[in-house]
């Protein structure tokens, strides 16, 4: 269920949240005596109590004071206490609430407040018999922007997209399925869409991405999506792509079991691409914006490959396969050599494909690589700490290069057991000839425990890092 930021002049709400930027400001707000003494004990007995709670009976009010920290710390904060508050909402089962900021002028913090309750009501309950939904369905806000809450309604509901898809289970969505579904969502806002078959990948002799493919009874596909506005700012186009494995065995480098039991949500590059191109066609973002999805299962069967195999990929180089665990970055490479006809400004590619960087960093970050991207990529981290999806930057150095020398072939698909997911960057940029961007979101994209706004499961990672990096 997506939940609706609106704006009101109305004031009849039986949930309303006030923003305060200290405590002396709930002298601005109509209450009683013994109201306010209660909230300034509470406030004090707690040092500081950021969420204090007046129970009116007819209506709940609720009063956050921000603390006093670095700019992108308070919204932070703001989206997680506005989590916290969309659980005491669904608890009282209201359906509607009011923020008001009293302060007047942290326009950015009442906009991180109403995100985080709205990314906090997200439920997948498309598989239960009898689904306890949650009661929030609209937060309202006092007179605001309009275009940019619009913006922020369309974020929302990107990154819900790319939580629905990665959540879905692969026998409901395979590589023809999972194409299909996105390729329905962005005509509807207006973008332009391809998606080859087997055949017109054959023929283009995409040969990783093939391979990848050559032990399921389902056949790939490589979806080209297209936002290309008659307004748009840039001559040569963006490129987002995305790792679209909708499910990883590991192949005949299996998997342990517990290991195995997340992997359809080794498509969350694949997710977050296709949401964020919906999301800027769906705002009408002034930019020129390619995606290339390359999608496929992994798994295991008589015609799959195997360690020792050489492939030819897209570009006519050979690969020799040295673990067909390491599947992302094959069908990745053959999307970045495509990549080259479009002579692009920028290639980002999104990808679920180290264990190496979620054991570096853990779920607080996304690591992150370039080439001959400083300017870029200085911007996304600062926009990354904004909306608090940030990145950390790892080296690309050419003795890493040394990892992944093959003896019979151009290039081997892993290095050694030290720095793997430095070692998955350099096989990738190989593969590249413009700036280039490399997110590694193994430790981002899906969460086994529930984390305030992100909740728990699909995370839609990046959705809205990419929002706002083309909507500032």
């Amino acid at each position: 269920m997506n939940t609706i930021i609106k704006t009101t002049s109305r004031k009849d709400f039986k949930a309303k949240v006030y923003l305060l930027d200290m405590i002396e400001q709930i002298d601005n707000i109509e209450l009683s005596k013994v109201e306010t003494d209660y909230i300034n004990e509470c406030y004090e007995s707690s040092k500081g109590k950021k969420t204090i709670h007046i129970n009116r009976f007819t209506e709940h009010l609720y009063f956050y004071i921000f603390a006093k920290e670095e700019h992108y710390r308070r919204l932070e904060e703001a989206r997680r206490s506005g989590a916290a508050m969309t659980t005491r909402i669904n608890k009282h089962k209201i359906e509607e609430v009011l923020i008001t900021d009293v302060t007047g002028v942290n326009h950015d913090e009442t906009f991180a407040y109403a995100e985080g309750m709205a990314l906090a009501n997200y439920q997948f309950n498309k598989y239960k018999s009898e689904p306890k939904d949650n009661s929030l369905n609209t937060i309202y806000l006092e007179e605001t922007d309009e275009e940019l809450l619009n913006r922020l309604n369309i974020t929302i509901e990107s990154t819900f997209m790319a939580r629905d898809l990665v959540n879905e289970p692969v026998n409901h969505l395979n590589a023809i399925q999972f194409a299909d579904n996105i390729s329905l969502k962005l005509r509807e806002v207006g973008a332009h869409v391809e998606v080859l078959n087997k055949k017109k990948i054959e023929a283009l002799k995409m040969g990783g991405l093939l391979a990848v493919n050559a032990g399921s009874i389902d056949e790939p596909t490589f979806t080209i999506a297209e936002w290309k506005p008659a307004n748009k700012r840039n001559e040569q186009p963006f490129v987002l792509v995305g790792k679209g494995v909708v499910y990883d065995t590991g192949g005949y480098n299996l998997k342990p079991g517990a290991s195995m039991a997340t992997m359809k949500h080794d498509m969350s590059g694949a997710a977050t691409v296709a949401a964020a191109l919906y999301g800027i066609a769906k705002a009408k973002l002034p930019y020129h914006v390619v995606a290339l999805i390359p999608a496929t299962d992994n798994r295991i069967d008589g015609n799959a490959h195997v360690p020792g195999n050489v492939v030819t990929m897209f570009d006519g180089s050979t690969v020799e396969i040295a673990n067909t665990d390491a599947e992302g970055r094959m069908i990745l490479a053959d999307a970045l050599s495509y990549a080259k006809k479009y002579e692009p400004m920028l290639v980002m590619d999104f990808a679920t494909l180290t264990g190496a960087a979620s054991n570096a960093i853990g779920p607080h970050a996304t690591v992150v690589m370039h080439s001959n991207a400083d300017c870029h990529l200085e911007s996304l981290k600062k926009l990354g700490n904004d909306v608090y999806e940030r990145l950390v930057e790892f080296p690309l150095w050419d003795e890493y290069a040394e990892l992944i020398k093959s003896d019979i072939a151009d290039v081997k698909n892993v290095g050694s057991k030290y720095g793997g997911a430095i070692t998955a960057g350099k096989f990738l940029e190989r593969f590249t000839d413009y700036p280039w961007i490399h997110f590694d979101i193994a430790g981002t994209a899906f969460l086994e425990s529930r984390d305030s706004y992100r909740g728990m499961g699909a995370t839609g990672i990046h959705v809205r890092l990419l929002m706002k990096y083309f909507g500032d």
